[in-house]
């Protein structure tokens, strides 16, 4: 059971961030979106089954850790990119 909701996370995380790339909250391109959402449902993952710590369900995890993430961490490359344009 714990494999379904850790390949769901992954799922949602993705989804997440292909909709914060199309609805333009961030720049940083689709692969480099996914890998910081990617990363974020990972480290909540681990902190769930490790620590118990969680915002609730599995599914709840996926969405806010990938949102925060996708919000807070900017990518470098997307900063340079967005220097160029100008």
């Amino acid at each position: 059971m714990i494999l379904f909701a850790f390949f769901g996370s992954l799922m949602i995380a993705g989804i997440v961030a292909y909709l914060f790339e199309r609805w333009g909250w961030t720049h940083n391109g689709l692969v480099p979106s996914v890998l910081i959402a990617f990363g974020a449902v990972l480290a909540l993952f681990f902190l769930r089954s490790l620590f118990g710590l969680s915002f609730g369900r599995p599914g709840v995890d996926a969405i806010i850790g990938s949102a925060a993430a996708l919000i807070l961490i900017p990518t470098e490359w997307a900063n340079r990119r967005r220097h160029r344009r100008k």
